[in-house]
Parts: C-alpha cells; structure tokens; sequence
C-alpha cells in the first residue's frame, strides 16, 4: 500500500516508479490490473507502457528527477526538533496522495513545500542527504546484482522444487493445495547455517534448472492455462515487517508432509480442473486428499495461518478491520472432536455448503449471489448444529479444544486490532477478553480461502463486500462454535453482551440463532461461567501458552512484575501493571493514547527493554461494516501492555529512563486533559520529527 505505488524496499520497485492509481479504492466499479512486482511485468519497459512514471529520470532538460526535488523540499522546509506535525498535513491511510511526476513537480513544491521525502518526518542528516543527492545528480544508476546462492541453497531448492513437482496424481493434487497454502509465505531453510535468506514459491511456465519465468493470474487458484511448474525463488530488497509471514522448509516439515499425506493410501479420482465451482469451494477440489491431514498440517502451524490474514492485504483499513474485537482469544478444535474431519456421511452433506462468494465480482449479480452464500452458509450451520448434538448428547468440553500435542505454542493465539490494521501473536495474552473464539477445520479452512486465497485486492466493490459480509459470518460462527462450551440457558446472555443495541437486529436476518438448550459437558460453579472457563483454560492449556505468565495484565499477587527478569525490567513491570487492565472510567489518560504505542525504558548506557501499549476499544458490537463509531465505548478501554513489539505501526513512541517509569505511567494514567498528555509527551515522547527519530 506504497503512496502512488512506488515500493522502495526494492531496486525493482524503485526503478518501476510511480503510478497515479491506488491500490486500496474499495468503491471501484470494477478490478483493476494486478500490479505486481515481480510477477504481472518483468521489464520497466513493460511498467512504463501500464503508465508507471520514473522517480530517478527527469522528464526533460528543464526539471530534475522527482526524488531529487522531494527529498530537497524536505530539506528546504524542515519541522522544528520533535515538535507537532501541523494539521494541514493529513496523515494516515486514508490521505489523498499526490501522485505528481518530475514535469509537474514545481506546482506540487508551490502547493504543498512541507510534504517532500521522508514524509512528515525528521529529514535526512546533511551527510545522507548529500550523498543520495550526489547519486541521482551522477545518474541515479542501479547496478544489476542478481542474489548468488550458497551451495546449500541450492541443493535445497533443488530438492525442495523435485519434492513440490510430483508425477503422480496424488502428489499434483496434494502439492496444489500445499501451493494454495504457501504461495504468500516468506519461505526459509532453517536447517542452513549463515545469512538468513527468504524465498518464495511460485508457478512457472520453466522447469527446475532453468532462468525462472512467473506465471501471472489473479488468483493462486486462477486455471494457468498452460503446463507450469513450482519453483523457489529468492526474494530481493527488504521485507517489510507487515509483509513478513515466514515458513520454514526443512527436513521435518518434508517428513511431516509424507506422514501426513502419503503414508496411507486413499482413493483418488480425476484430478479436479479450475472452474469457477472448483475455486469457491476448496472443500469440493480437494475432497480426495484426507480432511484430518489438511486440518492437522494447518494446525502444526497455525499461526502461520492466520498471519496470512492479518499480515495479508486484505486487513488494511478500518472498513477491513471493523468486524473484529480489539482483541480476543483464539482457539483450535481437536481433530479428533471435529465432525467434518471424523464423520464421511457428514462431511459429504456439508461440503456443497461451505462454498464462498467473491470470485463472481458483478456489481447487478452481487445481492442474489450475497443471499445465495448467505442460505448456504445458515443451512451448514443447522445442519453442524444437528450433528453436534447427536455426536456428543453431552455437550462440548475443553477436552475437544486442541493442545498442541503439549509442546506446540500455535494452539493459542491472540489477535489485536489497531482500528485500520491488526496483530497476531502466540499466547493467550492480557486479562481475559470479552469474546473467544474457537475454529474448527471448515472456520479456519474458509478463514483462510476467502481473506487470502480467494480475495484480489485489485478486485471492485462487489468482490470487496462480498468478501467481508461473509467473513463477519466467519466470526460469528467462531464466537458461537466457543459458546457451546458455555451452560445451556445462559449462552444468549453472553450473547446480548457481545452483540448490545444494534447488534441484535442481525439476528434472525444474518445470524443463527444460538444454540441455549444443549447441554455443555463442562461444570460451573460460579455466577460468571466465561470468566471460569476463561481461568480453567490458562491453567489446564499452561504448557503451549506462550504466555502462560501475564502479571502485568493478568496480576493475581501484589507483585504484578515477570519474576524471570532482572530488578529494573520488574520495576517497569510493577509501575505499567498499575495502568493495565483497567477500565478508562478509572484512568482517563487511556482514552488520550492511540492503538499502538512503544515505550521503551532504558537502564543505564546499553541496557534498554520495549514495551507495546494497545488501546483495547470497547464497542457494543462488531457486526457492521460502517458507522463504528456510534458503537465504541470509551468509558470501557483499557491497556494492554504487552513486553515486546507488537504491530507493524506503531502510532507513539516514548523513551523512559528506569528511573522516570513509575512517574510515567502515573501521570499517563491520570492525564484527562489535553495539557496534561502534551506534558507527559514533551518530556517523554518521541514525535515523527525527533532528531533521532530513525534511530
């Protein structure tokens, strides 16, 4: 989502240039041509014909090149040392770009003198801006330095391209869904030693051992069209951290593979074709290949999974993000308790229902094509509903939410969202949330087809909403699929806390209605049985919670502080515990922070640790796409202060001496009026102009 699409975070990208359309246009009437690095044009010929503009040539003898002009109108006009950005420079995604070229450069100085590179924030130091100057005056030249690999390398590209080229028709079939599944990955080899190298797979019309040659299509499901073949390919510039979604390739995911795949035989029919029905439904395609192999290759690497989603382009923007709590807890059914994966009679009714909508993007068709899914998917549900109660007369228990095997961390996941973007993270992270889900194999198999798989996001209007309306569905189902552990006759209060005022009205429309008269197999003794189980859930899942131990958020002693760290991080710990998971009702300095804050605090010269501070907004539901904030709560936010970096953008910064934290976060959590947070930031923050800002 690069301003005017100029990527640099690649010589590929920065020799491509600009463009005047965005990506990220949710009413567009119809899709737009996948702009691609890498994958839709190989050439800057071939970029310039699609209307791509330089950033490092001039447009004739009268101007210079673009960057030039940006990063010396930066210099020109530089922001006074940390200080505010004025707000006639809008910030945020939602900003209106000026996709200017060289030639019309002057009038974009005239009109906007402060909006040059880097943009709305500290500039470049003179020795930088001397020398990225003196480079594009000399030619602006990109040396071509094609990446050499390492002999081993090599040899496990090689081995890894025979393994995904399978022959046989039960390895094409297996190693396409396993496409379908790696194709965003930011592969590696960990059992290399050396430079950690990332790589990705695609399809190409060459063979192994020849120059690699990308086969273009708008969906990773999208009919090739011609004889192609998987390949490995190293991924140049830098990831961006939003971007990173690594995987590793090694011997043991290799073994994994044939264990769970091909170690037995199962029948295998005709392989299945492209067509539309074919891509909709991946449950259809790929009903040869064992439902428990699919759901327990997933699992081993669940959050891989969901960091597709979240780290996808799909979750970019608040219309995106609207359906999701601020943040929530995530859970895994056992295979061993999942109908769809134990019962053939089952899985064979349900499969024609599962299908999902979005690929079918006309605007005069998307109504019909919404209630269509929409009776499907409702169908499934009563249908699960009827299965469930027959399978187990006595009710869910947590002995059917999966764990790990006792050692694998991915089965709890936290999600936060950031208003327009969102976060995933191992371990069941802060006080107990007020929704959990728990995903069975057809939630997160459709989770991931229709946000990843099956979502274009050069796609139009129709395919936007569609996309979205059936993931709210989605998390409907999730949060439902968790409540079947709750007691019968209490499972539609939960419900009316989770879904209040508005949120009603979906019901009976879109909603199922909530199954409160089966019984669950789980005992409670308490007046709140969410916040019981919640507890049994921490205790009993204690090995595979990466973080099992949560004082800060989570304080049952008067020492609220990781006992495992040394004094001056516990400190810390003790004095941001004091503002964590409390009510803005009782701290009022909350609803003065952003989604995402750093702070770090800093003990000595060299010692220093980081901490994110998430602002959980509270809402009366999250079942719309619009109109968010007539639903927050403000009086109900609270922090989650997590030890570490979570979020790819972060909103604040602050830099805290030890000795300054208790202050700090005593006077953050009291500051209700403007002034007092402008204190707070003048002595501890770190705005976008900070002098050492980058650093």
């Amino acid at each position: 989502d690069a301003p005017c699409q100029l990527k640099l975070e690649s010589s590929e990208g920065l020799l491509r240039g600009a463009f005047r359309e965005s990506i990220y246009v949710g009413a567009r009437k119809e899709a737009m041509p996948p702009t691609r690095i890498g994958i839709d044009e190989l050439t800057v010929s071939g970029w310039r014909e699609r209307g791509f503009h330089s950033v490092l040539q001039a447009h004739d003898d009268q101007s210079e090149p673009l960057i030039a002009g940006m990063i010396s109108l930066t210099k020109q006009y530089p922001f006074p040392p940390n200080s505010k950005i004025p707000d006639s420079i809008k910030l945020g995604i939602n900003r209106k770009n000026q996709c200017v070229s060289s030639e019309k450069f002057s009038d974009y100085a005239r009109d906007y003198p402060r909006s040059g590179m880097p943009f709305a924030v500290t500039g470049l130091s003179d020795q930088e801006y001397a020398l990225l100057a003196g480079w594009v005056k000399q030619g602006a030249v990109v040396t071509d330095e094609p990446v050499i690999l390492t002999k081993g390398e090599k040899a496990s590209i090689q081995q890894w391209e025979t393994f995904f080229n399978r022959a046989d028709a039960r390895g094409k079939l297996v190693m396409r869904w396993l496409y379908e599944h790696l194709f965003m990955a930011t592969l590696h080899f960990p059992d290399l030693d050396g430079e950690l190298r990332f790589f990705e797979l695609i399809r190409s019309s060459t063979p192994p051992g020849r120059n690699i040659i990308p086969i273009s299509t708008v969906f990773p499901n999208d009919d090739p069209e011609q004889s192609f073949f998987y390949r490995i390919r190293p991924i140049s510039g830098s990831i961006l951290h939003k971007r990173r979604i690594p995987y590793p390739l090694n011997q043991a995911k290799q073994r994994r593979i044939n264990e769970l795949f091909f170690a037995q035989e199962w029948p295998m029919g005709d392989l299945p074709g492209y067509s539309y029905a074919e891509r909709v439904n991946p449950f259809a395609t790929f009903a040869a290949i064992p439902a428990y192999a699919r759901y327990r290759f997933m699992l081993d690497n669940a959050e891989y999974y969901v960091r597709n989603v979240i780290h996808g382009p799909v979750c970019r923007g608040q219309i995106a993000t609207d359906v999701l709590r601020d943040r929530f807890w995530v859970l895994f059914q056992n295979p061993g308790s999942d109908s769809f994966i134990t019962n053939n009679a089952y899985q064979h009714q349900a499969i024609p229902l599962l299908e999902m909508p979005g690929q079918n993007d006309d605007l005069l068709a998307m109504g019909e094509e919404w209630l269509r899914y929409l009776g499907h998917h409702n169908d499934y549900l009563a249908q699960r509903r009827s299965q469930y109660v027959m399978q187990f007369p006595g009710g869910a228990s947590l002995d059917h939410v999966w764990d790990g095997g006792g050692r694998n961390s991915d089965a709890l996941l936290t999600i936060a969202r950031h208003y327009d973007s969102a976060s995933v993270a191992r371990g069941l992270i802060g006080e107990i949330p007020q929704t959990l889900w728990l995903m069975d194999y057809p939630l997160l198999e459709r989770t991931y087809y229709i946000l990843v798989v099956n979502y274009n996001v050069f796609g139009n209007v129709a395919h936007q909403l569609l996309t979205r309306l059936y993931f709210d569905l989605i998390r409907n189902s999730s949060e439902h699929n968790f409540l079947r552990l709750m007691p019968e006759g209490q499972r539609s209060v939960i419900l009316h806390d989770w879904y209040q005022h508005s949120g009603k009205l979906k019901y009976g429309i879109f909603y199922e209605k909530i199954d409160d008269v089966s019984p669950s197999a789980e005992s409670f003794t308490s007046e709140n049985p969410k916040q019981e189980l919640a507890l049994r859930i921490l205790q009993r899942f204690e090995s595979v919670n990466a973080m099992a131990n949560d004082p800060v958020n989570r304080c049952q002693m008067e020492k609220c502080a990781r006992p495992d760290q040394p004094l001056w991080v516990q400190k810390a710990d003790q004095a941001l515990s004091a503002i964590a998971a409390r009510p803005a009702a009782e701290l009022a300095g909350i609803n003065r922070l952003p989604e995402v804050t750093f702070v770090r605090v800093r003990y000595g010269q060299d010692n220093r640790t980081v901490y994110t501070l998430l602002r959980d907004r509270a809402h009366s539901n999250v079942a719309f796409i619009l109109g968010e904030e007539l639903r927050f709560q403000p009086e109900k936010d609270r922090l989650t202060v997590y030890p570490g970096i979570i979020g790819s953008y972060p909103n604040f910064i602050f830099d805290v001496p030890d000795s300054d934290i208790e202050q700090f976060a005593s006077l953050l959590g009291i500051a209700e009026k403007e002034e007092h947070f402008e204190h707070i930031v003048n002595r501890w923050g770190v705005r976008r102009t900070h002098p050492q800002f980058w650093e």
